[in-house]
């Protein structure tokens, strides 16, 4: 098991890949539609993890209590996630995705508050409401031709993505599977490949892909290999270590990943309203997972 020094490595590397990865898709769905790059995605990203297997030599026998659970995450986690994700993105601009997406630690605990009866305290009360201020900046902020209202359904589904990321979150620690992550990654990535070769049959999708550049089709490698299999291995890994609100911390830094990554690959033009949403949902998650209060404690600890 790696330690948290490791673990929080590992969550860095996975956050960073999953931040680029909105860049990444939007580039690609000019030529492909958002099914049809998942199905490719999906496909490399099962091959890769099975040679790293059979390389490393990992046992893959699966018990049949594991599949259930292997079958729940693999829908919610992989495929129902990612679909909700590249659907969102015809609509919105991967800048805005990425800071959309880190409006899901306030749903965790939400959720924690529903189910787990937690409390609510003042300064979750605070996060909450300054993260939803933060998201309506976003949402309304200034297009090419002037201010509007831009409450479409791509970033409606965007929230709906970093509500199912959290429930993820916490059934990826509560569900028992005696299997290494490594593994686990493997078969979500194969279950999610499976569950979209249907739709890509049905679209005719692969009819598309002669006509991708060479710079496109590095994008879909860079998907399949760093974003499905070694983004969701590593999170995995980081998950063995810390809990589920520690690793949701480091959803702060998939915005700033994105950001860099829509300039410098997409150029698109970043207006200061949406930095200025996104900085208001990172503030407002400090304050929800109470890391203000525990800074302030800790300095006047240091004083006394």
């Amino acid at each position: 098991m790696p330690s948290k020094i490791a673990a929080s490595f590992y969550a860095t590397l996975s956050i960073t890949f999953w931040g680029i990865s909105f860049v990444s898709t939007k580039a690609v769905l000019d030529k492909l539609d958002p099914y049809t790059v998942l199905v490719i995605r999906f496909g490399i990203g099962a091959i890769f993890l099975l040679c790293v297997l059979l390389v490393m030599r990992y046992p893959m026998k699966l018990s049949l209590r594991s599949i259930p659970s292997l079958i729940v995450l693999g829908i919610l986690g992989v495929f129902v996630h990612q679909i909700i994700q590249a659907t969102a993105l015809l609509t919105i601009d991967a800048s805005h995705a990425g800071w959309m997406i880190s409006f899901s630690p306030v749903f965790t605990v939400f959720l924690s508050m529903v189910f787990l009866h937690e409390k609510v305290t003042l300064s979750r009360a605070i996060g909450i409401v300054s993260a939803i201020a933060g998201v309506i900046l976003i949402t309304t902020s200034r297009s090419g031709q002037g201010l509007e209202f831009a409450i479409n359904i791509g970033y409606l589904l965007m929230l709906l993505s970093t509500l199912n990321w959290a429930v993820y979150g916490i059934l990826l620690k509560r569900l028992p599977i005696p299997l290494p992550s490594l593994v686990i990654t493997f078969y979500m990535s194969a279950l999610s490949f499976l569950l979209t070769v249907p739709i890509l049959v049905k679209s005719r999708g692969w009819q598309s892909l002669p006509f991708l550049s060479a710079t496109e089709w590095g994008h879909l490698i860079f998907l399949g290999v760093f974003v499905s299999g070694i983004a969701y291995w590593y999170w995995g890994k980081a998950h063995e270590v810390l809990e589920a609100s520690q690793a949701s911390a480091f959803m702060y830094l998939e915005p700033l990943a994105t950001l860099i990554a829509a300039v410098l690959l997409l150029h698109e033009k970043i207006f200061f309203q949406s930095i200025a949403g996104g900085v208001i949902i990172i503030v407002g998650v400090v304050f929800v997972n109470g890391q203000v209060w525990n800074l302030i404690r800790l300095l006047k600890k240091r004083r006394i």
